[in-house]
């Protein structure tokens, strides 16, 4: 389940003009789509700190706190998916800036490409963080003569691979991962064990979510 997100008029109207142009895209044209995303993921799940027991009266002194980690070890990583599959997930280490992203595009996403499109066209997504909106990103893009599909601000409802990462985020919870490690390799199992129907899918829902989102007037939607 995502949280609801916050819209003012100016990204719900983006959403609905978007949507609208997209309302006659066919389930082979979204096929031609490799959609991508950055996911956190934490050893804890939850992520409500620390929790406090006490006596009534009693003031949240430290001997009152039960042991927690309220900031969970956590990692964040890229993937994407088209209908024909996922690709390889990418672990990320610090902060995306836009030469980090523009190495996963070159050592993550092409490798992506070539397995789930080989020598045909595809159109890549992304959302709008800085990183993939730099000139310099931009630019790679031109070099490698790969066309980027426009996107609206704030839409983790309009992009598949969302119920991707809720996926493996409920495999995760049964796994109980307790070092780094572990949680990348849980991670890497949950995500190899999503199968090409699966993706399928989830591509053949992109135009229920247009219209969801036609519907919606540009609102958040149940996807």
């Amino acid at each position: 389940m995502h949280r609801r997100l916050l819209l003012n008029q100016k990204q719900r109207q983006k959403r609905l003009t978007w949507a609208t142009e997209k309302q006659h895209w066919t389930v082979a044209q979204w096929s031609k789509v490799l959609f991508s995303d950055e996911s956190k993921f934490c050893m804890s799940f939850g992520n409500q700190g620390a929790r406090v027991w006490r006596k009534t009266g009693e003031k949240e002194m430290p001997k009152c706190l039960k042991s927690s980690v309220k900031y969970p070890q956590s990692v964040m990583v890229w993937g994407a998916v088209s209908a024909a599959g996922v690709g390889p997930l990418c672990f990320i280490k610090g902060r995306v800036n836009a030469a980090s992203y523009q190495e996963i595009l070159e050592h993550f996403m092409l490798p992506s490409a070539e397995k789930l499109y080989g020598d045909e066209d595809f159109v890549f997504q992304h959302d709008l963080a800085p990183a993939h909106s730099a000139k310099t990103t931009g630019k790679w893009f031109t070099d490698h003569g790969i066309t980027v599909l426009n996107w609206p601000a704030n839409s983790p409802d309009l992009n598949p691979i969302e119920n991707l990462w809720d996926i493996v985020k409920r495999k995760l919870r049964d796994a109980r991962p307790n070092t780094l490690d572990e949680l990348k390799a849980a991670i890497e199992a949950s995500w190899a064990s999503i199968t090409p129907q699966q993706c399928h899918r989830l591509i053949a829902s992109m135009p229920r979510r247009i219209e969801a989102v036609i519907s919606a007037k540009g609102f958040p939607t149940k996807y």
